[in-house]
């Protein structure tokens, strides 16, 4: 059994640990020279698309909360590839953090060309009650907040091509109710995309979203009771969670030239389910 962490979870402490495309995925080029911003790069989705860019040829901003351990073995990978790697620590829920992160991409690299908005919180509650003021004001700030104040930002240091991609969720169109908060802030990220997108589609910059179905991360044994950890994936058509790695490459898709007309779109990653 997987054991129980504090959210929002460490890689390093975990039993089965995620495949985020470490053995596995090979570049092609496809985002050559690129600069990129992704929150939440520290494990999980977020890894695997540090790595999947970095191979792509990118240079890439980690943004984390405080797992510095896991940061460090992003920033490995990415580094390992040839390509730049830049740790910027911080909570996102802070307003003055969001504009600093922008500042440091811009620093180091002069521009924004793709910026992933992949970082969320979230917690499991089985009764109203149990979400505190705090806690639901936390999760908007990181999770929807956050977003809007780092897009903000970025837009005008990103030329026409950018890319902007957010990480919405199966919660989007199917909330679970024991994820009630999380899920709420899943489907304002959706329709936030929706109309970011031609909001910007004069300007040439692109946005869009991927929706996640189950995906094997830390936020998993560290946001979860036991029992739903184990089962977690299984109820899919495909009979069991999905990896990081399997989602790196729609996020590649997303960030290159070769999806310059892909624009307004949410892209599901769900092991089979439908989003309606």
């Amino acid at each position: 059994m997987e054991p129980q962490q504090s959210p929002p979870g460490h890689e390093t402490q975990m039993r089965n640990p995620p495949d985020h495309g470490e053995a596995s995925y090979v570049g092609h080029g496809r985002l050559t020279d690129k600069a990129t911003v992704i929150t939440g790069a520290d494990s999980g989705i977020g890894r695997a698309v540090a790595i999947a860019f970095a191979r792509e040829g990118a240079d890439v901003v980690i943004s984390y909360l405080d797992e510095h351990d896991d940061a460090q073995q992003t920033a490995q990978y990415v580094e390992q590839a040839g390509r730049r790697a830049v740790l910027a620590p911080g909570d996102l829920s802070r307003a003055d953090n969001c504009q600093s992160l922008v500042d440091r991409t811009v620093e180091a690299f002069g521009r924004v060309d793709v910026l992933v908005n992949n970082a969320a919180y979230q917690m499991t509650h089985t009764s109203l009650d149990e979400i505190t003021d705090e806690e639901w004001d936390y999760t908007f700030a990181v999770n929807i907040s956050a977003m809007f104040r780092l897009c903000r930002a970025a837009v005008p240091h990103m030329g026409a091509g950018s890319s902007i991609i957010n990480t919405t969720s199966i919660n989007s169109d199917q909330p679970s109710p024991s994820l009630l908060p999380y899920a709420t802030t899943k489907g304002a990220i959706a329709n936030f995309t929706a109309g970011l997108a031609q909001l910007l589609g004069p300007t040439g910059i692109r946005a869009n979203s991927v929706a996640p179905g189950p995906i094997w991360t830390p936020l998993i044994p560290s946001t979860m009771p036991a029992e739903r950890v184990e089962k977690f994936g299984k109820d899919t058509p495909l009979g069991r969670p999905g990896q990081p790695a399997e989602l790196a490459p729609v996020f590649v898709l997303l960030a290159s030239d070769e999806a310059s007309y892909l624009s307004g779109s949410r892209i599901e990653v769900t092991g089979g389910r439908p989003i309606l």
